[in-house]
């Protein structure tokens, strides 16, 4: 049965349904506060509460009494740590980043309101590539290691980008430091911005003394225990920025490419092979092709000949052979990619390398090529000019089968190039990771079946990615600002570094860097003449720094109580993207070093996507800038957006949601000034009248279920249920209760009233105090003494009294049914009503008799009430006042 409205001057019965009424809550209700009711009375309470300027106001705030500073408790137990990724700070931040760092954010604020001492926090990674290039593009510099030092160098006032000035790599790094500098400020403001309530006096840099100290000292420890090794082999390379790189940065793009159809020479004639790179045929080792493809099992065990260069090479089998692809055949090349390797490797075939590290074909003729004009057509070139070359020749030979065909071919590049990746030979520092060892795999896999994964399908990506391995961690680069490798190698009598004998240093002297340090026994004046050393010229990857977060905050060998009572930690997270990189790489050193995980559990975040459901990134101009949005719509209503993405889930992102949290925020301000004007009343034994006591209940489940949601690290859940209670007090119970709480009396009625108002706020407000900071300690503020964000979470048991739940449910109902009476009849919402028939069953009929006098004060009913009981939901029919 819907509700039925009745004119007064019209006997005419007008039906609204039942499931349309439903839409009228929120147009037709407000419970900002009455223009008639008292000023409020709490001294500290606002006459115009106003989101503007909230969060500068406690951000110095905080930042004065020390918050959020963490001080080491007596025992693990009551600790909780969480290990959160350090923002490249020469890199850009985009929405999405803001989104995942608040995650862990709710988090730690709940676990603090829960009595933990919250271990948190955060860094910055200051070396590596981006750093770099930021630096060579801000200042308009280049580093040269052959250039000296320059004493107090100034660069460029106007930066070229087409004549970079050449610098000497102690000026570049200090470049380097002096931006990074600068950049760590912005960060830390964007940072406070948001909220993070981490301990910023524990703040870290991956390039600062500590930092490199714990990376120098745990590779020595590596090397001595054979983890970590150094070895001449093929490596993924970037002919742009020189540099190898490692499995975990590849990136598979689509590349335009041709097919080039080419006879191979065998005495029963050609053998046809297809290939999108003919510039490799000179460094051809072997042809294969599966070992049951009967096209070419007559040909296993004899060889064939090489077009142009008339190189022997031999036809074996191999199972990762493709019989449908191609022609079924491929030629090996040492090396094309990453299955040339594994060829070259499980069938121990000769390096022939012809691709230097410059990208281009190397100009000596080698050794076994002996044809000095084939050779000379292509020495030298570019992989491009080189391919146009062998095309023209194999053309000429008549060794090229028809024309090329254009393809488009998944080719590799390092996730921040953009050219493809080459393999060269190349001599790098590796540390096991199981790529190249089953067993060794087998026990990083059981470390991630003893990890808790938040959400919990989020560890097949740790199991593919860690299934998929081929070769082991490279972690060396070929740049400039990063943390050195601490280690030399003596030179022979010829000038020629002997790298089976490396020399390393010592960890009593760390940090250090070799290219200054001397190793023992040797003199500054030996450096780089036979008889004499040099350091290595490389530094470790950015991640093999990152990948020691864990250790580098908890004092690893540093603060041993600390560390005690930090390590493992209880929380990682970060987006998935990097499961691959950060985590894993953290699993293996603190497997090596701690003989555990780093962590009890991961919670990993999904991506934040643009409104068309494509991830956000720089290079598609899709991001949406972190100080934009939170400018207009103010931290709090960014952080409620945070909220609503479960943990693992990707989600579109449209500006226009922050309304929605602006909004809620705006309204726990007025909200409160309300409550706290009505009257400042503590006790909660004074709470007795039905309504009060039916809202407490509901206030009871509400504390478990938002308690319980927050426990399963499902933040969205608790935001979901503390926001519809909320919008349900604001919509139903403070405009049911007003007239009573506002109504000058001192009766029990009133006092009841007043009493449930202040603890529901109080409850309330720390329930949304993880995911909205500055609105929940501004109102806190007004009429309580500390930080909320030092408060305690809220329990059942402060709920003294015991009520019907189910009673405001019926009133809310029966709310719904007279609002949209009135709309319906396009009323105020102050219009009068003469008289109003109830329909419902007993027990429904019951809850409402209970709260008749408030039902009447919020419905303007005048007039007669009337009872009818009926086995339907509860239905209203009204008839409207006639206007004065």
């Amino acid at each position: 049965m819907g509700s039925r409205v009745t004119l007064a001057c019209d006997t005419k019965f007008v039906p609204v349904p039942h499931t349309a009424s439903l839409g009228f809550k929120t147009v037709t209700t407000s419970a900002e506060p009455r223009t008639d009711a008292p000023t409020a009375t709490g001294a500290g309470v606002p006459e115009k509460p106003a989101l503007e300027g909230l969060e500068d106001k406690w951000i110095e705030r905080w930042k004065a009494d020390d918050t959020y500073a963490f001080v080491p408790p007596a025992t693990r137990a009551e600790v909780y740590s969480i290990d959160t990724p350090p923002p490249t700070v020469s890199g850009s931040l985009h929405v999405g980043h803001v989104f995942s760092y608040t995650h862990t954010d709710l988090i730690a604020r709940f676990q603090r309101m829960r009595g933990k001492h919250v271990f948190y926090p955060i860094g910055w990674d200051d070396n590596g590539l981006p750093t770099e290039r930021r630096v060579q593009n801000f200042y308009g510099v280049r580093c040269d290691p052959t250039v000296p030092y320059e004493e107090n160098f100034t660069p460029p006032e106007k930066p070229d980008p087409k004549h970079e000035l050449r610098i000497s790599r102690p000026n570049f790094v200090e470049l380097c430091h002096a931006l990074t500098h600068v950049d760590e400020k912005a960060f830390e403001d964007l940072w406070r911005r948001v909220g993070l309530s981490v301990d910023w006096s524990s703040l870290y840099t991956t390039i600062g003394d500590e930092s490199i100290t714990i990376a120098q000292k745990a590779f020595l420890r590596n090397v001595a225990r054979d983890e970590a090794y150094l070895a001449e082999a093929p490596t993924l390379w970037d002919v742009t920025f020189q540099t190898a790189v490692a499995q975990a940065e590849l990136d598979a793009r689509d590349y335009p490419g041709a097919f080039h159809r080419v006879a191979f020479h065998s005495a029963n004639g050609p053998v046809y092979i297809e290939t999108t790179r003919p510039e490799l045929i000179a460094a051809c080792v072997a042809l294969i092709a599966h070992p049951d493809d009967e096209r070419y099992r007559p040909l296993f065990g004899t060889t064939v000949t090489s077009p142009l260069y008339g190189v022997e090479l031999p036809v074996l089998a191999h199972p990762g052979a493709e019989p449908d692809k191609g022609t079924g055949i491929a030629m090996c090349c040492t090396f094309g990619d990453l299955t040339d390797v594994t060829w070259w490797r499980e069938l121990q075939l000769p390096a022939r390398v012809i691709i230097g590290r410059d990208g281009r074909i190397l100009r000596d003729r080698p050794e076994w090529i002996a044809d000095d004009s084939a050779w000379g057509a292509i020495a030298g070139k570019t992989i491009i000019s080189a391919r146009e070359s062998m095309v023209v020749q194999l053309q000429a030979s008549g060794d090229l089968d028809g024309e090329p065909t254009p393809t488009l071919r998944k080719a590799n590049f390092y996730e921040k190039g953009d050219r493809p990746l080459e393999i060269v030979s190349t001599r790098q520092w590796y540390i096991r990771n199981g790529g190249r060892d089953d067993d060794l795999k087998r026990v990083f896999l059981e470390r991630g079946e003893e990890l808790e994964w938040i959400p919990p399908h989020m560890k097949y990506r740790y199991d593919n990615w860690v299934s998929g391995l081929n070769g082991d961690w490279l972690i060396s680069r070929q740049r400039f600002f990063g943390v050195a490798f601490p280690v030399w190698y003596r030179l022979d009598s010829e000038g020629d570094p002997d790298y089976d004998h490396p020399i390393l240093a010592s960890e009593e002297n760390l940090p250090l860097d070799p290219s200054s340090a001397i190793p023992p026994g040797f003199s500054e004046s030996e450096r780089g003449k036979p008889g004499g050393f040099i350091a290595d010229p490389d530094v470790m990857d950015t991640w093999a720094t990152s990948s020691l977060t864990p250790q580098i905050v908890c004092g690893w060998e540093r603060d041993p109580e600390l560390f005690a009572v930090t390590f493992p930690m209880d929380l990682n997270t970060h987006a998935h993207e990097i499961i691959r990189t950060w985590l894993f790489s953290r699993v293996v050193r603190a497997h090596y070093e701690n003989h555990s995980l780093p962590w009890f559990r991961s919670m990993i975040s999904g991506f934040v996507m643009d409104p068309d459901r494509k991830k956000m990134s720089k290079s598609k101009g899709n991001t949406v800038v972190p100080t934009d949005v939170l400018e207009r719509y103010g931290s709090d209503a960014v952080r409620w957006r945070a909220a609503k993405i479960r943990p693992g889930l990707d989600s579109p992102f449209d500006q226009r949601e922050m309304k929605v949290g602006r909004r809620l925020a705006l309204k726990i301000l007025n909200a409160s000034r309300f409550v706290l004007g009505a009257g400042a009343v503590d006790d909660s034994a004074a709470i007795t009248e039905p309504a009060d006591v039916s809202l407490l209940a509901q206030l009871a489940t509400l504390i478990s279920n938002a308690t319980s949601s927050f426990e399963r690290y499902d933040y969205t859940g608790a935001l979901e249920s503390t926001e519809q209670f909320f919008w349900q007090f604001c919509d139903d119970y403070l405009e049911l209760v007003k007239e009573r709480a506002y109504g000058g009396t001192d009766d029990s009625g009133a006092t009841s009233a007043r009493a449930t108002l202040r603890l529901a706020l109080d409850i309330m407000l720390r329930l949304f105090a993880p995911i909205m900071p500055y609105v929940t300690e501004e109102v806190w503020s007004w009429w309580k003494g500390g930080s909320i964000h030092r408060a305690n979470w809220p329990v059942v048991e402060e709920i003294a009294v015991s009520g019907d739940p189910a009673l405001l449910s019926d009133v809310s109902a029966a709310l719904i049914q007279i609002r949209g009476a009135k709309s319906q009849a396009s009323v105020s919402m102050k219009t009068e009503i003469s008289l109003a028939k109830f329909y419902g069953t007993a027990d429904a009929l019951g809850h409402l008799q209970a709260v008749e006098s408030d039902l009447r004060a919020v419905g303007r009913i005048t007039g007669d009430v009337i009872w009818v009981e009926s086995d339907g939901p509860i239905a209203v029919d009204v008839t409207l006042a006639s206007p004065a």
